[in-house]
């Protein structure tokens, strides 16, 4: 059988179709002739080229002519270095295809092997290797140095390290170095030398945040008469230190090692670099800078070990977990921010804060932070307050030495069960505490402090438990890399099999499963916050003993009229 031909679709069309395209092409070429006219037809102006009565034609003729020369040479060199990339990246991706090729074949050995690199990369920067650094620290050093912020000196002790250091035998001594004085009053200052002494030899000291080096010079150049640089520079209270070791190691006839332990953020390694002069450790606004442990060698007689710092145990209180914990402001929920900020605002002074700030009236922290972000301007598009970023900020300003605070020490003196009579007398031991006092007195008259009406009381929330020994922290340590593996898990099975549907569907079910399990887990963390009975009636106490500080930023549910400040902006 013959195959039947096939009609092509006829391309003629009708008279008044044909005509009125003609037409419509005829109106648009006349429009286009209009605005040319009006706009009047610039030709391109041609080279006249060197004149023939210009002096030295031929020497210019010839430098024009070298000039393409070297243009074109400069291209084909382009052309040359453009191939060759090419061909660099062919041979690595040809490299990573077979070394994929060869994984594949290789099977459970080389997933094995990636598995524990990756746990090698998260092991540095876990929660874990942070306490073995620590102890490292503890047991390598002969002086312990427990640093303390002067705003809250009794939120920054933490009882596991001083029992660690006080109970672990030998000649082992604790002092503690009370930094960041110049941001607290000065009575309120002496109160706490006088408070502190008691317990363990106190030195007061103010470090120099920002040191000299080769880039630093430069820049005071520049801008002298904005940067007063005598509060920036000069520290205090160094010489006393230095003092006091130097008269430990006579005593101990022989090279010290001094440990600088402490919370995040309260100064180690800036009380390091003062004491060397030179900026020999990393200093940072972030928290949790400091990540292993670093020799800096200021005598002979004398070598300083920075420590990363103390985690803060998750039983603690939500005040305690906002300025003490290592928090990623960047990478930290929303939530825990807004936590945080709202008991930071819970135990202040409500009108010193507005004072402060300079805001006025509000019911809660949202409002708070709202109002706060209108008066920075930091707004998202539409005018929208950025509340999430205004709260990292403000966090960042109370863990910092932006604010001054100022926290009471307490009324009677009870030391910790593990403090006993005879271990304070030990500890006092080998240490001229007269000439201390002195040295301490001298400091204080020095400084510039800011006035009791300037700096915002604080309700201290107590010691704040830490986290030494690594067994405790292995449980988050495992789930953050069970988490990290399971992602880089899903990326490979997207990559082999990103055409197949059922595969897809399978791994977003697991990735919503993740999810849920994470958020699980953060609830049940709040949750053992909320139900822990000690907190709560902690915080009953301190409400009742002060009224007038305290700010009650609960809202009831009962009231319909309260004028929600969210409205505005949706």
């Amino acid at each position: 059988m013959k195959r039947p031909k096939l009609k092509k679709a006829s391309k003629r069309l009708t008279c008044h179709k044909r005509y009125k395209i003609q037409k419509k092409i005829r109106e648009h070429h006349r429009k286009v002739r209009k605005e040319a006219k009006k706009r009047g037809r610039k030709k391109p102006k041609k080279d006249p080229g060197v004149p023939s009565a210009a002096p030295f034609k031929e020497e210019l003729l010839r430098e024009a002519e070298q000039r393409k020369q070297r243009l074109e040479e400069l291209k084909q060199k382009q052309k040359l270095n453009r191939q060759k990339e090419h061909e660099k990246k062919r041979k690595l991706e040809a490299k990573k295809n077979a070394a994929k090729v060869k994984e594949k074949a290789e099977g459970k050995e080389s997933s094995g092997k990636s598995k524990a690199k990756t746990n090698n990369l998260l092991d540095k920067n876990s929660k874990k290797s942070f306490c073995r650094e620590l102890k490292k620290v503890i047991e390598a050093s002969d002086v312990v140095l427990e640093v303390l912020d002067a705003r809250d000196p009794m939120g920054c002790r933490c009882p596991q390290l001083e029992q660690a250091v006080t109970c672990s035998g030998g000649d082992k001594k604790l002092l503690l170095v009370l930094n960041k004085i110049d941001l607290v009053p000065k009575e309120n200052l002496e109160k706490w030398l006088h408070y502190l002494k008691k317990e363990f030899p106190t030195v007061a000291f103010k470090s120099a945040t920002l040191m000299k080096d080769r880039t630093m010079q430069e820049q005071f150049k520049k801008r002298r008469a904005r940067v007063d640089l005598s509060r920036t520079t000069e520290c205090f209270g160094s010489k006393c230190l230095l003092k006091l070791l130097q008269q430990h190691g006579k005593t101990q006839n022989k090279a010290i090692q001094v440990g600088v332990v402490g919370f995040p953020n309260v100064g180690k390694s800036s009380i390091i670099n003062s004491l060397k002069g030179v900026r020999a450790c990393n200093v940072g606004l972030a928290r949790g800078v400091t990540k292993s442990m670093q020799i800096v060698h200021i005598d002979k007689q004398t070598k300083m070990l920075d420590s990363p710092s103390v985690i803060a145990d998750p039983s603690n209180s939500a005040l305690a977990l906002a300025l003490r914990s290592i928090i990623d402001t960047e990478e930290s929920d929303s939530a825990d921010v807004l936590e945080g900020v709202d008991a930071i605002l819970y135990h202040c002074s409500k009108q010193q804060v507005m004072m402060h700030y300079s805001i006025p009236d509000f019911r809660n922290t949202e409002e708070f932070l709202t109002l706060l972000a209108q008066k920075r301007g930091m707004l998202k598009k539409g005018g929208v307050p950025d509340i999430e970023n205004i709260a990292k900020l403000l966090l960042c300003d109370w863990t910092g030495a932006k604010i001054s605070y100022h926290s009471q020490p307490p009324v009677s003196q009870r030391p910790p069960p593990y403090l006993t009579e005879d271990k304070i007398a030990e500890m006092q031991e080998c240490w001229n505490l007269k000439n201390l006092e002195e040295e301490n007195t001298t400091t204080v008259q020095a400084l510039k402090y800011p006035s009791p009406a300037s700096s915002i009381i604080f309700q201290s929330p107590g010691m704040a438990n830490g986290t030494i020994e690594e067994n405790k922290v292995i449980e988050e340590a495992s789930e953050w890399e069970n988490l990290e593996t399971g992602k880089e898990g899903e990326e490979e099975e997207e990559e082999e099999d990103f055409t197949e549907s059922d595969d897809d569907q399978d791994d977003v079910e697991e990735e919503e499963k993740d999810e849920t399990k994470v958020q699980v887990t953060r609830k049940a963390k709040l949750g053992k916050q909320q139900t822990s009975p000690t907190n709560s009636e902690k915080r009953i106490a301190e409400s009742e003993h002060s009224n007038s500080l305290s700010l009650s930023l609960d809202k009831t549910t009962d009231e319909d009229d309260a004028y929600d400040f969210n409205t505005d902006y949706v």
